[in-house]
């Protein structure tokens, strides 16, 4: 890297684009949800039509989330974000613009497309712009902003549905991309990865397997897990997968290298991720609704109600990153894990279809809590378990998992709800909330438990040496 080039970067440029990069593509995944009656009532479409302005994002962005990866380590991973970055804007303002509900769904497939190409590049850069001793509070600063997107996403589209409009959730993006986009060229340090050419066959069988799982999970509560597709979906896409990994295992540069999951930090940490997104999105999907249908909040009454958790991240997760820098990131996400699934289980408890706010608050407070302690070590944790010329894969690989895991989430809880309970009384829907968020409690849990498994600093300090960046990363900090 030249030393023009590497002027360019500096920590806190990086942080702050890398930062407002993520929360756009994190908020997207669920901002949509509560805009949904208000596109119906402009648009048209049948409930099938509404569930995929969901769904096609959801699909394209955890297809393509290493693929994405891969290309930037390619070509060039500055090159490669502001070109999803501009693919993400665009999209966004098509969306904003969709005269019909079948152009709406198109515009949604098209951001998820951009977003899986720009969220995994933004850790990478992240990690070249910032030195070793600095990461923590960089990833615990990135991991709050990311966290308070996924939580808040169903809130924000409802605050701005009610006191603007619906297309507002996609206008949002576009005055922000547009703002990042010379910022990006300007002001991030372009890095590579391996150099190594694109692993065609593995990119054929990850995206298709990725595809059928997806597919099938977001469909099941819908259509029905017995329905031809969704069984298609989730065989054929299994069946690729366990292919993708055959291949992988004697390819000579394979897109993921399944060498990496030897490493117990390295799967205990994607594990942790894909049961904690699993726990966690389910669990916001149903006390968004709950907040507002049985409770009687409007959207912005609900989102200003959930601060407590949804705010938390931004006070916690950089002190959390400081944290990790000093004790270890295993601890550090561990606990935040267990205060999670406590802080869910503690809300199943005290749900009912009259419940105070003030019975509510401490769970509250206290899932904000975990969700800001797990974010930013357990970026730290991917990014530190690899070496630097497979952060991007690796990135791409464990947003994937979140990716999944999320989808899974609000299926499994979708499905758990539909069979105890329903949206006919109050009641009716805390019957069904309960277990799911038991269960969601629970998954959390388990997250934490696949933490703990995770080797502690002094065990791996040797093996930890590999992964320190390299000279050409460390110069972009400057």
């Amino acid at each position: 890297m030249s030393q023009q080039t590497a002027r360019r970067g500096g920590a806190a440029w990086a942080l702050v684009i890398t930062s407002v990069a993520g929360f756009m593509a994190a908020l997207d995944n669920l901002v949509v949800t509560t805009a949904l009656p208000s596109i119906r009532e402009d648009l048209g479409g049948g409930l099938h039509d509404l569930e995929w302005t969901v769904s096609a994002y959801t699909l394209t962005f955890a297809v393509l989330l290493m693929f994405g990866a891969a290309l930037g380590d390619r070509f060039g991973r500055r090159r490669l974000f502001i070109a999803g970055l501009a693919v993400f804007t665009g999209a966004s303002a098509a969306a904003a613009m969709a005269p019909g509900i079948d152009s709406l769904i198109a515009a949604r497939a098209v951001q998820g497309v951009g977003a899986a190409v720009m969220m995994p590049l933004t850790l990478t850069l992240l990690t070249a712009a910032v030195p070793v001793a600095k990461r923590g509070m960089a990833y615990g600063i990135w991991g709050a902003v990311n966290g308070l997107a996924v939580a808040s996403g169903p809130l924000v589209g409802g605050t701005l549905t009610e006191h603007i409009s619906w297309q507002w959730i996609f206008w949002l993006n576009v005055p922000l991309g547009l703002a990042l986009l010379p910022l990006a060229r300007l002001r991030l340090a372009e890095s590579h990865g391996t150099g190594a050419p694109l692993d065609v066959p593995g990119t054929l069988l990850a995206s298709g397997g990725l595809f059928g799982i997806v597919y099938g999970l977001v469909r099941g509560p819908a259509d029905g897990w017995t329905g031809s597709l969704v069984l298609t979906g989730l065989f054929a896409g299994s069946a690729l997968l366990v292919g993708f990994v055959l291949y992988s295992t004697r390819a000579k540069n394979p897109m993921l290298p399944m060498r990496l999951f030897r490493s117990r930090a390295f799967a205990g940490i994607n594990a942790a991720s894909l049961l904690m997104f699993l726990g966690m999105f389910g669990s916001i999907f149903l006390l968004s609704q709950y907040m507002q249908g049985v409770l009687g909040y409007s959207p912005t009454e609900a989102g200003l109600r959930m601060l407590p958790w949804t705010g938390m991240p931004m006070l916690v997760a950089p002190i959390a990153g400081i944290l990790a820098d000093r004790i270890g990131g295993r601890p550090v996400v561990a606990t935040g894990l267990f205060l999670q699934a406590l802080g869910l289980g503690y809300m199943a408890v005290v749900a009912t279809a009259d419940a105070s706010y003030g019975s509510q608050l401490p769970a509250l407070i206290v899932s904000g809590i975990g969700m800001a302690l797990y974010f930013a070590p357990a970026s730290h944790l991917v990014m530190s378990s690899v070496r630097p010329s497979e952060q991007g894969i690796a990135s791409g690989a464990n947003n994937a998992l979140r990716e999944v895991g999320g989808a899974l989430g609000i299926a499994v809880m979708a499905s758990i709800f539909a069979a105890q309970g329903g949206y006919e009384t109050g009641q009716t829907f805390v019957d069904g909330m309960r277990p799911a968020l038991v269960t969601g409690s629970a998954v959390v849990a388990l997250a934490g438990i696949a933490a703990l498994l995770i080797p502690t600093r002094r065990r791996t300090g040797r093996q930890a040496q590999p992964t320190e960046p390299a000279p050409v990363l460390e110069t972009a900090a400057h």
